[in-house]
């Protein structure tokens, strides 16, 4: 019983910024030791490390409370980020666990009947979309595409409407959180 209860009273008495745990710890998971620590320390930030990308494991640990989900397979690359991240008030999820959590947002929003704003673009508005979210210039883009620069900008202002963005900056956003661009 001591391996996943120790650090777990650890984290309640020395309150660190960030405190990690694997998923899968013996006779405590990461779940609940992420509960027990909160009830008793709510400061700490905890960042769960598993091996597994699961809707349903992810989906657990956010609402136990964690900050950041990191896969086994990307902690010698991704670890210092997401506790650096995790420490700044951030939330970290692993580029395949974004991908799952979205899919699944994407996947309630459609059972809700709530459609995906960026299926509503037609073929060539994705076309531009991804062109703007690149930051090319309209004229620019016109060329690419061998129409006029009035074109894009119609274009341009159906997939604004579209997303529901104002600016350009926000169509970059939203292909961020889409994972259109990194």
């Amino acid at each position: 019983a001591r391996v996943g209860r120790v650090p777990v009273r650890l984290a309640i008495v020395l309150q660190p910024d960030v405190s990690i745990f694997y998923i899968a710890m013996p006779m405590l998971n990461g779940v609940q030791a992420t509960r027990q620590i909160l009830r008793r320390a709510p400061n700490v930030r905890i960042l769960v490390v598993s091996m597994y990308a699961h809707e349903a494991y992810v989906t657990q640990v956010l609402r136990a409370g964690a900050c950041g989900y990191l896969l086994k397979d990307s902690v010698g690359t991704d670890l210092l980020s997401a506790v650096e991240c995790v420490a700044d008030g951030k939330s970290f999820f692993s580029p395949a666990v974004a991908k799952v959590m979205l899919d699944d947002y994407v996947r309630r929003m459609a059972e809700r009947g709530i459609p995906d704003r960026y299926e509503s673009l037609s073929e060539r508005e994705r076309e531009v979309f991804q062109l703007i979210v690149e930051g090319r210039a309209n004229k620019e883009i016109a060329t690419i595409l061998g129409v006029s620069p009035g074109t894009i900008e119609t274009h341009r202002g159906h997939i604004m409407e579209k997303l529901d963005a104002h600016s350009a900056v926000e169509l970059v956003l939203f292909a961020v959180r889409r994972g259109i661009i990194t």
